[in-house]
């Protein structure tokens, strides 16, 4: 079977809601990231074969396949397809392994994975609270009900249960908030999100804000001021309980995306490669703790590669909240040191189904600014589900 190699990464800086990215609609966003691949990879726009696209709200202005109106919305020729895949937040990174088992079957040879989220357009949870609001029904079904009766499935629950279950107190989670803005700060003064962030004109949807129509370059939910006196005076979230919004991902705007090709696309691109796509585990597991499968799924993909976890130089664990991460830690024996080195969404953000390619392309380039061979992303899921990629640096 042929090899899957990554060519060219990158994402614009997170935006805020009602920020910086907030003027842009969606899909002009993510035809900004698909042209700048193109561009990385000095491509003929007319190799690319598919354009993947992860994103989770599919409804309103990324609504009727976002992939293929982003296409169009491109540089790409109309003869470029696209498809768009909802596997909640790691959409963009099951469109990274739907991409790399496309040009590893040989089925195509150049692939775009991307994804885009547009949170202060479309509001997390709009396409539930829409049909719900006109009387067309949820997605809890009679058979879902019977199997889990009376179960909310909540990733806030989820993430309490993460912090009961491995014994997290609230300090520690400040603790590692406090951790990931300190880190994503330093990366940015150091310069090391340079390479990989495409700079768009601000636009904020009201218009006139601070630094309008400049270059936004700098993830703009950074708290480069952060305190841990101001992190554990965030009120909980739920009472008696043990995260807040500070320990949480912010909500965050931004498109990402990465070119995926096999040997004959290396060729045909006459690119060197990034890095080589090694292996891929996805797995389901408990829907109602919900945010704990990324650690039976690391373990099964090091088992599957015939790797240890000490193997790995660099890990991407989505910080959807501070449980995970902390829990992911304590269960594979990982090096703090090695994970989220330059912080992670509770500082950076979490544009939902952009974030699996937003890790990647951090990842990658982490690799590279370290001198590191292999790195593992992995994020929780709605539902109940993991996915895991490593990585080598090539």
């Amino acid at each position: 079977m042929a090899e899957a190699f990554i060519v060219a990464a990158t994402r614009t800086a997170g935006g805020r809601r009602g920020g910086k990215l907030s003027g842009w609609h969606p899909v002009d966003l993510a035809a900004q990231v698909i042209d700048e691949l193109v561009r990385r990879a000095d491509a003929d726009p007319a190799l690319v074969e598919d354009v993947i696209m992860g994103c989770v709200s599919q409804v309103g202005q990324q609504a009727t396949n976002v992939a293929r109106n982003a296409v169009l919305a491109s540089s790409l020729p109309e003869s470029v397809p696209g498809t768009s895949v909802d596997r909640q937040c790691g959409s963009s990174q099951q469109a990274l392994h739907f991409a790399a088992q496309a040009v590893m079957s040989g089925s195509m040879d150049v692939v775009i994975a991307a994804g885009v989220e547009s949170m202060s357009r479309v509001p997390m949870f709009t396409p539930n609270a829409l049909p719900l609001k006109a009387g067309l029904g949820g997605y809890m079904s009679p058979a879902m009900q019977k199997r889990y009766p009376g179960v909310e499935f909540s990733q806030f629950m989820g993430a309490e249960m993460m912090a009961k279950k491995y014994g997290l107190s609230k300090e520690q989670l400040d603790v590692y908030a406090l951790q990931s803005h300190q880190r994503a700060v330093a990366a940015t003064n150091e310069g090391r999100f340079a390479r990989e962030i495409l700079a768009v004109e601000a636009r904020s949807a009201e218009g006139g804000a601070e630094g309008e129509g400049q270059p936004h370059a700098v993830d703009e939910g950074i708290r480069f001021n952060a305190t841990l006196e101001g992190i554990a005076g965030v009120k909980l979230i739920q009472e008696g309980g043990r995260c807040t919004a500070a320990t949480a991902s912010q909500i965050c705007d931004g498109a990402t995306g990465v070119m995926v090709v096999n040997e004959r696309g290396l060729k045909a691109l006459g690119v060197k490669p990034l890095a080589r796509i090694h292996h891929m585990t996805m797995i389901g597991h408990d829907p109602v703790i919900m945010l704990e499968a990324p650690i039976p799924a690391t373990q099964r993909a090091l088992q599957k590669a015939g790797m240890k976890i000490d193997d790995i130089d660099l890990f991407e664990v989505n910080e959807a909240f501070a449980p995970v991460p902390l829990a992911w830690l304590q269960v594979t024996g990982a090096d703090p040191a090695r994970l989220n080195v330059n912080g992670g969404a509770i500082a950076l953000g979490h544009p939902l189904g952009a974030s699996g390619t937003k890790l990647m392309t951090t990842l990658v380039h982490a690799l590279h600014d370290r001198g590191g061979r292999y790195g593992l992303q992995t994020m929780c899921e709605g539902g109940g589900m993991a996915n895991v990629t490593i990585v080598e640096r090539l």
